[in-house]
């Protein structure tokens, strides 16, 4: 099997939809998804790109991708945030997501940001001991905290702002 990875191409985002789609339900959440492949091709291309995404392919066809943006932190300056990175269940353990993932790393460091940092589920045993073997730091005495659209609006409203 031949792997390439590369940069994606707006042409690429039906191919990455997809596997975003698989990742949800892989992650238990299978309506969670509300993006389109219109959404991909506004918010990663362009002159102010949202993301970056790179896509592993094995014998030419997509079969991975890990998409990354930038973040400042407070403490260290710039960092890059690993948002998801995706492997085709059928192609894990075969390479693609160890070469997408250094690629990430890779990526990070020639924009001299640092820290790379992303959010591994705590059922994901496997990804949280790969991470770690990879000289990652799993913190687990960090919550991800978030706020969905309707709770934002909800507490606009409770504040008298909306």
């Amino acid at each position: 099997m031949e792997i390439n990875i590369r940069r994606a191409k707006e042409e690429d985002m039906a191919a990455v939809l997809d596997l975003i789609n698989e990742l949800a339900v892989f992650e238990k959440e299978p309506d969670a998804v509300i993006i389109d492949e219109k959404d991909l091709i506004r918010d990663g291309f362009g002159e102010n790109p949202a993301f970056h995404c790179f896509v592993a392919e094995a014998d030419g066809k997509i079969e991975g991708m890990a998409l990354v943006y930038f973040r400042y932190s407070t403490w260290k300056g710039k960092t890059v945030h690993l948002e998801d990175l995706i492997v085709r269940e059928k192609f894990r353990g075969k390479g693609l997501g160890s070469a997408l993932y250094t690629e990430v790393i890779k990526f990070a460091a020639d924009q001299k940001v640092k820290r790379t940092e992303w959010v591994v589920l705590n059922w994901n045993k496997g990804a949280a001991d790969f991470y770690r073997r990879s000289g990652a730091d799993v913190m687990e005495d960090w919550d991800t905290v978030q706020m969905d659209e309707a709770s934002m609006h909800k507490y606009l409203e409770n504040k008298g702002v909306l």
